[in-house]
């Protein structure tokens, strides 16, 4: 059944909505600018890509470490409180970043216990506002919402590094600085969300209510399957990991078109989740997210092979095209098949299961592209990537049975 046109054009005008999406908007913006801030902070102080990579393994280890608390404490208090509590952390944090950077106190170990902060908070409120969405809009307006939320948190992604590295440009304060204020921004929308909260019962805090986010999904073989295919499609087509290797040793493109490659598919993200907000799928969506993932695969495979930058970038836009197809059946799927009481949890082990993937793909593909070269890296991947759906069609079959997101 088709969405009134009525209901499909107001997701932006749905009471508490718009202050939803801006605080994940800011939030996002800060964080991008103050990351791409502390990664060039840390290099020009340290000159040493271990210093880098430890930056990225701080800031994944809370997510992993914090999960399953994360899950019961959203399932237990009032989300838009703990969204607030998260980006007022996130604000104050920045400030100090500010002031010790003026001040020149600024260290390496001091970046590094910045960023642990940052993961931490973050771990709490990425699944938190996600859980948050289905209590503002109504069930047939979800699937449009995920795709406007994606769209906003796309731009916010490309924008982000960018508008860090201007304002570092302008002064290493500065990215620091705008942060704080722009958390602020986004603490204020947050807790500006209109929503009847009610809440849950206070079940005592137990392994196995701990842990029922992970018995919840094991149960339903749709969100087992949805889950488990994008972990494992983003696990072995990581090929984007390879960037700086295909832009100078094979496209010989130099800084210039790394940047251009590393935009494409945040780019073709945008284009999709626009459609998708405007266009919502309405049949047959299992079968649309198996081939989208499968597209994801033959991109990267065209990726790969490609030796000419402008079909390298046209394959791009595809990978981030075909996987936000992914990521909006995914997380409405997510968001309908888990009752209230339950989306913190299930949302918490969703973000670990992206997490996973994005961290352990870029991993896998540097150490299979130190042995077999970046090229070939990346053709198994994305034969990889194949094979997986053709593999989830035989043990989910329930996923090619799923007709519609409307609940």
């Amino acid at each position: 059944m088709d969405i009134p046109v009525k209901e499909r054009e107001s997701v932006l005008r749905h009471p508490g909505y718009l202050n939803f999406a801006a605080s994940r908007v800011f939030s996002s913006l800060s964080f991008q600018s103050v990351a791409i801030a502390m990664g060039w902070m840390i290099y020009d102080q340290t000159h040493s890509a271990f210093a880098l990579a430890l930056v990225g393994f701080c800031q994944f280890l809370p997510m992993a470490v914090l999960t399953f608390v994360v899950g019961h404490v959203a399932d237990r208090f009032d989300r838009r409180r703990i969204g607030l509590a998260c980006q007022l952390i996130e604000a104050v944090t920045s400030l100090v970043l500010a002031i010790a950077t003026w001040q020149q106190w600024l260290t390496p170990v001091g970046i590094l216990v910045a960023v642990t902060i940052m993961g931490a908070v973050v771990a709490f409120e990425r699944p938190t506002m996600a859980a948050l969405l289905p209590s503002i809009v109504p069930v047939s307006m979800l699937q449009r919402a995920v795709a406007t939320s994606t769209s906003m948190m796309q731009t916010a992604l490309i924008i982000g590094p960018s508008l860090g590295g201007l304002l570092y440009g302008v002064s290493p304060i500065a990215p620091f600085a705008v942060a704080a204020v722009l958390f602020a921004v986004a603490s204020f929308n947050v807790i500006s969300i209109r929503m009847q909260w009610t809440p849950s019962k206070r079940e005592p805090v137990t392994l196995t209510s701990v842990f029922a986010g992970v018995s919840f999904i094991r149960s339903r073989p749709v969100m087992l399957g949805t889950i488990s295919l994008d972990l494992f499609a983003v696990l072995l087509g990581g090929a984007t990991a390879l960037l700086p290797m295909f832009a100078r040793d094979i496209l010989h493109a130099g800084p210039w078109g790394l940047g251009l490659l590393r935009a494409a598919p945040a780019i073709g993200a945008l284009a999709m989740s626009i459609v998708l907000a405007r266009r919502p799928l309405t049949s047959d969506v299992g079968r649309k997210m198996m081939m989208a993932v499968a597209v994801f695969g033959v991109a990267t495979i065209v990726f790969s092979l490609s030796t000419n930058i402008a079909v390298s970038v046209i394959a791009l836009l595809v990978v981030g095209a075909s996987d936000t197809v992914s990521v909006v059946v995914r997380s409405s799927l997510v968001q309908l098949l888990t009752p209230d009481e339950m989306r913190g949890r299930v949302n918490a082990v969703n973000s670990l299961f992206i997490g996973t993937s994005n961290q352990l793909g870029e991993f896998e593909s540097g150490m299979l592209a130190g042995v077999i070269g970046p090229v070939v890296a990346g053709i198994v991947g994305g034969v990889g990537t194949i094979a997986v759906v053709l593999l989830w069609t035989r043990l989910f079959p329930d996923l090619l049975k799923v007709k519609t997101l409307q609940g």
